[in-house]
């Protein structure tokens, strides 16, 4: 018996009759001969985790543009405590851990520059429109490329769990709908803490009786919230919070778009980070043969058209990368005699 073998022996005794198991995986897009050591969620896991995708998600706005102190959330960490609250979930509901962490580390792949505000210029620029959890699935079947093949190919649960785990789309598996709470759960409490830290709110202003339900400390409230999750949601087939914990949740989500997203003074860069984006994206459209030719390759068989082209470009960059193309393509330079 090979090692993947005997940890889906695990799976069956152990899981919940609910959790879905690695050997019933409705698959890949492109079969692949299975691996002896590593089930198909895990060997999912490990591509998110070496993709380039990944990587750059260092380097990508969470709430702060471009922040000076080194402890601001990134949207890399943002997806490691996401993917911690996740595995906690998961395990303590007997799911599928490996799936469930698969699922987080890629949710946000397809991720703008700048965070919700790249997002929603690109929404706006692009015919289509935009979405980033369906950028995300763009990313792993399409814009990133495995040993010389495109996409890399992950299993069903897993991109059906990346495309749902916003809005008011709903996964089918246990595992994708506990990747909905554990981003709310992470975002909602490490933007507090950044807040905080940013000097934009202080602990005084969080509503009062959220915080004497949830907790005084950012800890605290996580704790509260994944404890009702597990205590509401175990042995059930659909996971949620009870009403109670659920309104405050909401009620505290409520109060950071009031008084933190739309806070003109920590969102006091946003229109120079829609301003940048916008000038790339109209620069490309009038000059798509200054587009990499690396990038350009990608579409060779494909019928995209060229706003596709521009998006995905565009929404793959860093922060630094888009401040440091446009410093190159649009501020002189000091001339320079030899």
């Amino acid at each position: 018996m090979t090692i993947r073998l005997h940890t889906e022996e695990i799976e069956r005794k152990t899981l919940s009759p609910y959790a879905m198991l690695s050997e019933n995986s409705i698959g890949r897009q492109i079969k692949e001969e299975k691996c002896h050591v590593r089930t198909d969620f895990q060997r999912d896991r490990d591509r998110i985790i070496h993709s380039k995708s990944f990587r750059r998600l260092k380097h990508k706005t969470q709430v702060f543009i471009a922040p000076e102190g080194d402890h601001f959330r990134t949207r890399l960490t943002h997806t490691l405590e996401v993917a911690q609250i996740a595995r906690t979930l998961a395990r303590s509901l007997r799911l599928n851990e490996d799936l469930v962490e698969a699922i987080s580390l890629g949710h946000d792949l397809g991720h703008t520059p700048f965070g919700h505000t790249g997002e929603s210029v690109l929404n706006e620029l692009h015919p289509s429109g935009f979405k980033h959890n369906e950028q995300s699935i763009r990313v792993v079947d399409f814009l990133e490329h495995r040993d010389n093949r495109v996409g890399l190919n992950l299993t069903y649960e897993v991109r059906e769990g990346i495309l749902n785990h916003s809005g008011e789309n709903k996964s089918k598996t246990l595992e994708g709908q506990i990747l909905k709470f554990a981003d709310r759960i992470a975002y909602i409490n490490h933007d507090i803490d950044d807040a905080i830290r940013a000097k934009i709110i202080s602990n005084e202003d969080l509503p009062k009786d959220c915080i004497e339900m949830l907790g005084k400390t950012h800890g605290e409230r996580i704790n509260t919230m994944i404890l009702d999750i597990i205590e509401s949601s175990i042995e059930k087939n659909a996971i949620f919070m009870s009403e109670e914990i659920g309104q405050c949740t909401e009620k505290l989500r409520d109060f950071m778009f009031n008084r933190v997203y739309y806070n003109k003074a920590a969102k006091g860069e946003e229109d120079k980070a829609k301003y940048l984006i916008e000038q790339l994206y109209k620069y490309y459209l009038k000059n798509n043969h200054y587009l990499p030719k690396e990038h350009l390759n990608l579409y060779k068989n494909e019928d995209c058209t060229l706003e596709d082209i521009i998006c995905d470009y565009i929404a793959g960059m860093t922060d630094r990368y888009v401040v440091n193309l446009f410093t190159s393509l649009f501020i002189p330079k000091p001339w320079e005699k030899y």
